[in-house]
């Protein structure tokens, strides 16, 4: 993890206040020269634990020094044991892969070096595990004969499919559509720019809450992450609950959208949905959601407003987002200055951030779950991948604007400049997130890998409004997606209030089932009276254009590209 001794922007300004020393760039040589020594170090255990270990193959017992876990799931299948051979070829792979992540640790480099080195030596030693290889797989080998060939012949039309999206598959993605599967509730498209579509759901109560809910999707993927099947719909489930909800709908940016700027997008995005919400509903405040990416457009947007001498919020939610970046996870190792400057000449004055590109960053984080074990089930055993909703979504990226990718990017993940006071101009004015002074509720996700449960907890620091922090299980989609009905995993509410997460869920109470029910009594409470039903969608200045989910939501990467 990111200290911050290891931020470059957090240690000029620690130097600049006369702080701790800034550390010094390594030097290339010398981290080539530890590395090279490092290597011949553990090039040369690995050859005497070798002799030892492969000598076993003949009757006598293997080195235990090598002895590798059995808890890998690529190597769970019976067939990886009861071939001596492939128990060997096992064994020796996870015993390399040891040494080798171990040789990386016993380096000394700096803490961002090391973690760029461990991220590097991990894709190498993913790619390289003997299950991704048709003649060192006994499983693909077996179900070759099994079948006379013909899950080898189904394996290469799944490959030939995948080469010509460019993409590994990871669902059935004819399994659904848009519109009828997924993103079904019902509801209106009210307004659209060329950045974004507003739709206004349907209710389905008697009464409704005076105040309605906006919900700010993250702009990386479509909005339907959080009204995917009817079971497991965020909106579904707020509307059941007499609130009027409002939804954006960002578009999937192509050539003639290129140009946008991140102050676009809180000005015509987040802003302009606050406006016509307010104004459809006749209130003076709206709660107001935000998720990933999304939350942090909406804090921004709200700090703006804030700026700008009103507050049109009456609370906000924030899930699983980052407005202290001093910690990134694993993601900071993937932002360098120069990349960024590389990205920035290339796209940052107008051009497109491609959404694959994205998809496949975040994939490769966690390449064995969520890129080689596709790649193994759909070409070496020609099983075609099962229908998930949620993979489905996950598959359906979006484009960026270089300009404001660029400028995010920046702000956020390399320079961590939205947590110091009115050091970002947006939209024409300097914005201080301590501002915020409305009552928000912060959700993380324990395993997060992309918005580290931690760094989530930060906002609290940050925020001058009452805050309740809740922590879910699991990751950064599927605990979110935990829909009440089904009763899974569980979730942390009330722990001690302070800077010190680990301290907050000590003292946290542990509370099983899903934290939709928490979240939704914690709502009616911003929510105002409830007043009878609109008869009519939208207002005499914003009427119907189409049903949701509208068209921006179905237009796929390629085709914006």
């Amino acid at each position: 993890m990111n200290t911050i001794s290891d931020d470059p922007a957090l240690a000029r300004e620690s130097t600049a206040t006369g702080g701790l020393e800034a550390p010094r760039p390594l030097d290339p040589m010398s981290a080539f020269t530890a590395f090279t020594q490092q290597m011949t170090l553990v090039q040369q255990q690995i050859m005497e634990q070798m002799a030892a270990f492969w000598t076993g193959a003949g009757g006598a017992p293997a080195a235990p020094a090598l002895a590798a876990p059995n808890n890998d799931k690529r190597f769970a299948a019976d067939a990886w044991r009861k071939d001596p051979c492939f128990d060997l070829l096992r064994q020796t792979y996870l015993g390399y892969a040891n040494y080798l992540n171990g040789a990386v640790e016993g380096m000394a480099l700096d803490e961002r070096t090391k973690s760029q080195l461990r991220y590097g030596m991990r894709q190498l030693i993913d790619a390289m595990s003997p299950s991704n290889f048709l003649i060192t797989n006994p499983e693909a080998l077996q179900l070759a004969v099994d079948t006379g060939g013909k899950s080898l012949a189904q394996g290469m039309g799944l490959f030939l499919e995948d080469l010509a999206k460019g993409r590994v598959s990871s669902t059935d993605e004819s399994a659904y559509e848009v519109g009828k599967d997924i993103a079904a509730t019902p509801g209106t498209v009210i307004f659209e720019n060329e950045l974004m579509q507003l739709i206004q759901y349907a209710p389905t109560t008697a009464t409704v809450s005076e105040r309605p809910l906006l919900m700010i999707p993250p702009c990386i993927n479509k909005f339907y992450i959080l009204d995917l099947q009817p079971e497991n719909s965020l909106v579904r489930y707020s509307v059941s609950q007499g609130i009027t909800v409002f939804m954006v709908s960002w578009r999937n940016i192509g050539p003639e959208q290129s140009h946008l700027q991140w102050n676009d997008y809180i000005e015509r995005g987040v802003m302009k949905a606050i406006e016509v919400s307010l104004s459809v509903t006749g209130t003076d405040k709206l709660n107001t959601l935000g998720f990933c990416i999304g939350g942090t457009l909406l804090a921004s947007a709200l700090a703006v407003t804030r700026a700008r001498g009103r507050m049109p919020a009456a609370s906000m939610t924030l899930l699983t987002t980052m407005l202290d970046f001093t910690d990134t996870g694993e993601i900071s190792v993937l932002v360098t200055e120069e990349g960024m400057r590389a990205r920035e000449a290339a796209i940052g004055a107008g051009g497109l951030m491609p959404g694959k590109d994205l998809a496949f960053a975040f994939s490769s984080l966690r390449a064995n779950d969520l890129i080689w074990q596709y790649v193994v089930n759909s070409y070496l055993k020609g099983k075609a991948p099962p229908a998930f909703d949620l993979l489905y979504w996950n598959a359906d990226s979006t484009n960026l604007p270089g300009p404001m990718f660029c400028w995010y990017m920046r702000n956020t993940y390399l320079e961590n400049n939205l947590r110091i006071p009115d050091k970002t101009i947006q939209c024409g004015v300097p914005v201080n997130l301590s501002r915020i002074n409305v009552p928000t509720f912060i959700y993380a996700s324990r395993e997060d890998h992309i918005v580290p449960w931690r760094t989530a907890f930060e906002s609290t620091q940050l925020l001058s409004g009452d805050t309740t922090f809740v922590l879910g299980a699991s990751g950064h989609i599927a605990g979110v997606i935990n829909p009440a009905s089904k009763n899974k995993r569980n979730h942390w509410v009330a722990g001690e209030v302070g800077t010190d997460p680990d301290r907050w869920l000590e003292i946290a109470q542990h509370v099983p089932g899903s934290w939709w029910p928490h979240w939704i009594t914690w709502l009616r409470k911003q929510a105002g009276a409830d007043v009878p039903v609109p008869t009519t969608v939208g207002n005499s200045k914003y009427s119907a254009i189409e049903a949701a989910p509208g068209r921006y939501v179905k237009v796929k990467d390629f085709e914006a590209s």
